[in-house]
């Protein structure tokens, strides 16, 4: 579970509450920024926009991505960086065919299909070629989910200002009403407030939380193709090691350092 995601939003969330508790000297202060036509169409309105500029499965996939902000991932770069060192000092010592015997047991696919090619004899840039391939359609269907935010972000508070248009119209053209002035004023603000929340708190944050991820992925599918090239080309496992701990956080590269480089 991601904190930083749910502390984020509680407390964005609540400083309005407070906020809006606070100036009105009571509960009503809240109650007063509920409104559900104003709701539905800053949320619901501004979400089928987004369905106009996507597929239908496209769009339905959004929510996927947005349950992916509330948790962690876990790409294990350090053993991944042992795994590939291990498998670094047993080709050098038996030749690259004695890695077959250890490639079903596995479980990262990308370092399995890569390392398959190296045992096969494929050549080094067609591996390249291949791996990298698959990287970037990965980060292509990323950038798909974190555009789509995107275009809910823009479209959010545009929703709100024409809920603020609604509420203005309905407001002047009834005037001599003066029991309806006040409750097409709040619809023209509130929805103003929910576009702007929606737009600001929620869906460009989550955007920019799944690019993040995204490219820590990379960054480890970019170190397992370094050393799966590696192994290939034979270089000496110090020298791989020190490769791959580039990659990683200095504090993480610190702890491998003492067990991988050690004399």
């Amino acid at each position: 579970m991601d904190l930083a995601t749910i502390v984020g939003l509680v407390g964005a969330f609540g400083m309005v509450i407070f906020t809006a508790i606070s100036t009105a000297g009571s509960i009503l202060g809240l109650t007063r920024l509920l409104n559900l036509p104003s709701f539905a169409l800053v949320v619901l309105g501004s979400y089928f926009a987004v369905m106009v500029a996507n597929k239908w499965s496209t769009s339905l996939s959004v929510f996927g991505a947005i349950k992916r902000t509330f948790s962690v991932p876990t790409f294990n770069e350090q053993a991944i960086v042992q795994k590939l060192v291990a498998f670094s000092e047993k080709a050098r010592r038996e030749g690259l065919l004695a890695l077959e015997e250890e490639l079903e047991d596995l479980d990262d696919e990308f370092m399995k299909k890569g390392l398959r090619l190296v045992v096969d004899g494929t050549d080094a840039t067609i591996i390249r070629d291949l791996m990298e391939l698959e990287l970037s359609q990965m980060q292509v269907r990323h950038n798909v989910l974190q555009g789509m935010l995107m275009t809910w972000a823009g479209a959010a508070p545009a929703f709100g200002m024409m809920g603020t248009v609604v509420g203005l119209v309905n407001m002047l053209s009834n005037l001599e009403d003066k029991s309806s002035i006040g409750p097409n004023m709040a619809m023209a603000l509130i929805t103003t407030l929910y576009g702007s929340l929606i737009a600001n708190v929620t869906v460009a944050p989550w955007s920019t939380k799944l690019r993040g991820q995204s490219m820590n992925e990379s960054a480890i599918k970019e170190l397992v193709i370094e050393g799966v090239l590696s192994i290939q080309a034979g270089d000496n496992t110090r020298i791989l090691a020190m490769k791959l701990m580039a990659y990683l956080e200095p504090a993480l590269r610190k702890t491998l350092e003492a067990e991988l480089l050690k004399d």
